[in-house]
């Protein structure tokens, strides 16, 4: 590493930056691991299928495949962070949620209740449609 400064207040401003570099790593880190938990998951669950019915359905058109997701929410969605160091971190929200203003991605029960039971610096309830009530998390 470079030579660091001598006096309290940069090498303070160098560990808040660092600290925050961290937190937003251990962010991706946690999305990742409940992602690929739900991978692992799904290949589990199409392993037991028979060979027959391991195959895959026809693709719907977009159009048609947008107004499905619609019409049948997934349960649970994580909306991004507001911007990077933000002090909430990501948002979870029921899927059928109108607060949602930033991309979000569909994630099932259970990695809401583990991204909710959590550190509380990466993940956080939406105040408006209070997923964590609907996960049986004390609040």
């Amino acid at each position: 590493m470079n030579e660091l400064p001598p006096d309290p207040p940069r090498l303070r401003a160098l560990l808040a930056y660092l600290d925050q570099r961290l937190a937003e790593t251990e962010t991706v880190a946690t999305y990742l691991r409940l992602q690929t938990a739900a991978v692992r998951q799904a290949l589990t669950a199409a392993a037991r299928q028979p060979p027959d019915a391991r195959q895959l359905p026809p693709q719907p058109r977009p159009a048609l495949q947008a107004s499905a997701q619609q019409e049948e929410p997934s349960g649970f969605v994580v909306e991004k962070q507001l911007h990077a160091g933000h002090p909430l971190g990501a948002t979870v929200h029921r899927a059928d949620c109108t607060v949602v203003q930033r991309d979000a991605n569909p994630i099932s029960a259970d990695d809401g209740r583990q991204a909710l039971t959590g550190d509380g610096k990466f993940f956080h309830a939406c105040e408006f449609c209070r997923p964590d009530a609907h996960l049986g998390i004390p609040g």
